[in-house]
């Protein structure tokens, strides 16, 4: 019998990631209760079996062995604010929130006991890649690049640069335990609303990050660069890492089976093994806090090239 058996999770949000989250903690034996206000939200608690629905946070009971939050990004502090003082664990989406201030605030409150969603550090291929890195098989670690784009957003409340940058940011911190600073960054959209955003960070390994609400297609592409070759994760090929060898230029590409576990189910598995008396699940408090920061310092330097009207390359300003 598993050890996470019977365990009563609060469930905050219920929408459409909610209800992905209230499904797999079902999987898991939890008896979930749920808070949902509007329409959509009580239905997807309705439908995928949510042992209790309450439509306000004070409503739940106080004897709930964590929780685990899935509301707008705008609604995190607030609501981390009611449940840290009930002392129990809390597992909240990405990113922590959208303001340095607020991320300081949680750390503050929460350190020990407020955890990131970050669900691509749990990413079978994510982690085969640290395996290479760290077994040294394909020589030194030369490069990152990431690419996440995508036909618009299902977020009103903030826009695509901080859904999807914390995605990447995380694998980042994942795979070199630390993000570096970023030295150039690009955009397109408005001071408010940006929907593209281009990256560079580092300068001992150096990161390349594209994110983007503007493409006609869905992609998701991490590619790692040894002194002895090329590892690459597509989206289209999943359960496989593509690898080219140096040693190889003509031949044809290795393919590495991976893991075909999903992450959110990995990620619920390691909060709810936490809660059993298990190792903390990644990634802390202070880990979101330092993903809002370098976020907010990609903005902050692609809308300051945008305002001085610069159009230097990021090969020039490394020379």
């Amino acid at each position: 019998m598993s050890l996470r058996t019977g365990l009563r999770i609060g469930l905050v949000g219920c929408g459409r990631w909610g209800k992905n989250i209230l499904r797999d903690l079902l999987s898991l034996d939890c008896e979930v209760h749920v808070v949902a206000q509007d329409l959509e939200s009580k239905g997807n608690a309705q439908e995928n079996g949510a042992h209790e629905i309450v439509e306000r946070l004070s409503m739940l009971e106080h004897d709930l062995d964590g929780y685990v939050v899935a509301v707008p990004t705008t609604c995190h502090r607030e609501v981390v604010e009611q449940l840290i003082p009930r002392g129990k664990p809390v597992y909240v989406e990405k990113p922590l929130t959208s303001d340095t201030a607020d991320a300081a605030k949680l750390v503050d409150l929460g350190r020990g006991r407020l955890f990131v969603m970050d669900k691509w550090r749990y990413h079978p291929s994510v982690n085969a890649i640290r395996d290479i890195i760290g077994s040294g098989h394909l020589g030194r670690l030369r490069a990152l690049s990431l690419r996440r784009s995508q036909w618009g957003s299902v977020h009103s409340d903030v826009d695509p640069i901080w859904i999807l940058l914390p995605h990447d940011l995380s694998i980042v911190l994942h795979l070199l335990g630390d993000i570096p600073e970023p030295l150039f960054a690009t955009c397109l959209g408005e001071k408010d609303w940006l929907s593209a955003l281009t990256v560079y960070l580092g300068k001992e390994v150096p990161v390349s990050i594209e994110v983007s609400s503007l493409s006609a297609q869905h992609e998701r592409i991490l590619e790692a660069v040894f002194d002895e070759g090329t590892v690459t994760m597509k989206d289209d090929q999943p359960g496989h890492l593509l690898i080219r060898r140096v040693a190889k230029p003509g031949g044809e590409i290795e393919l590495q089976d991976v893991d075909g576990s999903l992450p959110l189910l990995l990620e619920l598995q390691a909060f709810l093994d936490f809660l059993c008396g298990g190792e903390p699940p990644m990634s802390s408090v202070e880990e979101g806090q330092l993903i809002v920061q370098r976020v907010e310092q990609c903005r902050r330097l692609a809308l300051g090239r945008i305002g001085s009207g610069e159009s230097e390359s990021p090969v020039n300003r490394l020379k």
